[in-house]
């Protein structure tokens, strides 16, 4: 089988040659680079690649007219929505800040110089690129997380959002709808370009569970999230829809389900149980991702995670609909040798 043969075969619950395997962010080029270590055929296998659409320039002045207020270090970007960010001292993580931070009234939020980041002119050659990659035999996904949530927390900051959603939800939610109205029209030129998945998500839990009441999200983000897995399913009907949060989305899962969603990431094993959310889900679900970045490969053994990917393996696997690969980036701390247990656990057990 080719590396998309093999994902379509599973995300159709079928079991193809082998288990499909991805990383979550990073390229096997960037890693083994890191790592100072040369290509290997054995290692680090891919077979689902990324594309993103072309991203607008941000919105003219936007520095002069909603930040100036604060003061920026020099590798500061401003993006297409209008969010500042910038790397840490140490470069493991950023800041951000949002234009709308001060925002306290509808008007201001409809005023404010919305990108047409779902315009044809962001899309162009997206279709070459997508046929390139499905001639090299790998699955496409068009790239599109932080779709509602993240993407509204990014420009109000995180406590104001919350804050909103509490003391003034038509606030929130007239931020909600433009943002799904223009996530839509994204989602939309990925759907035409020939994408074989739509990667949606946005963070919305915590280890513990949800960030927010899950009625909360019912009320608000759910809808949305609808809607836009809606108009894309008009014009590809069967397009898989994978929906990532990291921690515990356990409360929710039944609504991703209602809503359209087929692929759910990255099951993250310190948060959620992937062997219960297999059992009580599999059969609509395809579960991508699974092996912790945050104790297993840093911390374990080799020898440990060649246990756990030979139990995933077994079990996850079963009838299709599994994924596999480390649930978000691999971090520094994870021992070279770590990597390589990993990848050789998965040649050896995700043979079917």
């Amino acid at each position: 089988m080719t590396s998309r043969e093999r994902v379509l075969t599973a995300l159709n619950h079928r079991e193809p040659d082998r288990i499909p395997v991805t990383l979550a962010y990073e390229t096997p080029a960037q890693i083994l680079q890191r790592y100072g270590r040369q290509p290997s055929d054995l290692l680090m296998r891919q077979d689902i690649a990324s594309v993103a659409l072309r991203e607008p320039p941000p919105p003219d002045d936007v520095r002069m007219r909603f930040f100036s207020d604060m003061e920026f270090p020099p590798d500061v970007l401003f993006d297409a929505w209008g969010v500042a960010r910038w790397r840490s001292p140490t470069g493991e993580s950023y800041g951000v800040a949002g234009p709308l931070r001060h925002t306290e009234h509808i008007a201001e939020i409809e005023a404010f110089p919305w990108s047409d980041c779902g315009a044809a002119c962001w899309a162009v050659n997206l279709p070459v690129r997508i046929i390139a990659l499905h001639n090299q035999g790998v699955a496409v996904q068009g790239a599109m997380s932080g779709t509602i949530f993240e993407q509204a927390w990014a420009m109000f900051g995180m406590e104001r959002l919350l804050m909103a959603l509490q003391t003034d939800l038509p606030l929130a939610l007239r931020l909600f709808d433009i943002i799904t109205e223009l996530k839509t029209a994204m989602a939309i030129r990925y759907a035409r370009a020939g994408v074989d998945i739509l990667r949606l998500g946005d963070d919305i839990a915590d280890q513990r569970g949800m960030l927010f009441a899950p009625e909360l999200w019912r009320q608000t983000l759910k809808p949305r999230l609808a809607a836009i897995i809606a108009a894309t399913r008009a014009i590809r009907p069967n397009l898989p829809i994978f929906y990532h949060s990291d921690g515990n989305v356990g409360a929710i899962i039944e609504d991703l389900i209602e809503v359209g969603v087929t692929i759910l990431n990255p099951v993250q094993p310190e948060a959620i149980d992937p062997c219960m959310v297999k059992r009580r889900y599999g059969d609509r679900l395809t579960l991508w991702g699974t092996i912790g970045t945050q104790s297993l490969l840093p911390f374990s053994t080799p020898k440990e995670i060649r246990r756990t990917v030979r139990e995933y393996c077994s079990t996850l696997g079963r009838g299709g609909g599994y994924v596999i690969g480390p649930s978000h980036s691999i971090e520094a701390d994870v021992p070279w040798a770590n990597i390589e247990a990993l990848y050789q656990a998965i040649e050896e057990y995700g043979v079917y």
